[in-house]
């Protein structure tokens, strides 16, 4: 196991939480195992043990590492590591994030993986996404294709519109609730840069109710403070 990993994965065990711990899994359904700590108790945790250690060398490494823990606040961490380093990474590390997508998939792990890792990835070299999309988008894991959807929540006026319309097609008729909140969230988020093409799209389309709702959050918005 890598030096650091390890010295990492002690440092925060020490710094378990008992009390926090049982809210923490109670919150997220007890679908997973927690230390009890918190973001902002975990960033000044990761920052104490930077001060110690210094920074990490290896972001991937050191996050293949993390991901293998049990407790989901290793993932967390794993994830603000990768985040520093977003613009840094070779072509090929977009492979390692698909993985990490499918590890023990929830929204606390893949929306962050989809609108800041790959989604940065995406912009670095937007050459790789026509293959990766279209795998994602056309398959049957939901993670994949909620990652398809959100991984241009951040382009504002950059977003292609084409393909975030196109995305949220090939899944209207899913039921299943993260796809419908990812189909709302992205369109909402579209709709700040470009709301006559969004409005289009979902007065053209039999959307569910919820994807609907979260769409036209801000049409709403407006529409009360006129």
């Amino acid at each position: 196991m890598d030096n650091y990993a390890e010295q990492l994965i002690v440092f925060l065990k020490g710094k378990a939480d008992l009390e926090e711990k049982q809210a923490m899994e109670q919150y997220m359904r007890n679908q997973f195992v927690f230390l009890g700590l918190r973001s902002s108790v975990r960033r000044e945790v990761y920052r104490e043990f930077v001060a110690e250690h210094g920074k990490v060398q290896d972001s991937v490494g050191v996050a293949r590492i993390l991901y293998e823990q049990p407790e989901r606040e290793f993932r967390y961490i794993a994830l603000d590591i990768l985040t520093k380093d977003v613009k840094k990474q070779p072509r090929e590390v977009i492979d390692f994030y698909e993985q990490l997508v499918v590890a023990d998939s929830w929204w606390d792990t893949v929306d962050l993986l989809a609108s800041t890792l790959v989604g940065g990835h995406f912009e670095k070299y937007p050459e790789l996404i026509p293959e990766y999309i279209a795998k994602w988008i056309n398959g049957e894991n939901i993670w994949l294709a909620r990652t398809a959807i959100l991984f241009q929540l951040k382009y504002k006026e950059n977003t292609d519109a084409g393909l975030l319309f196109t995305n949220c097609e090939k899944w209207l008729d899913s039921k299943e609730f993260f796809i419908q909140k990812a189909i709302g969230w992205a369109l909402r988020q579209y709709a700040k840069f470009n709301a006559d093409a969004v409005l289009e799209f979902v007065e053209a389309y039999d959307l569910a109710p919820l994807s609907r709702r979260e769409a036209l959050k801000h049409f709403k918005k407006k529409e009360r403070s006129e």
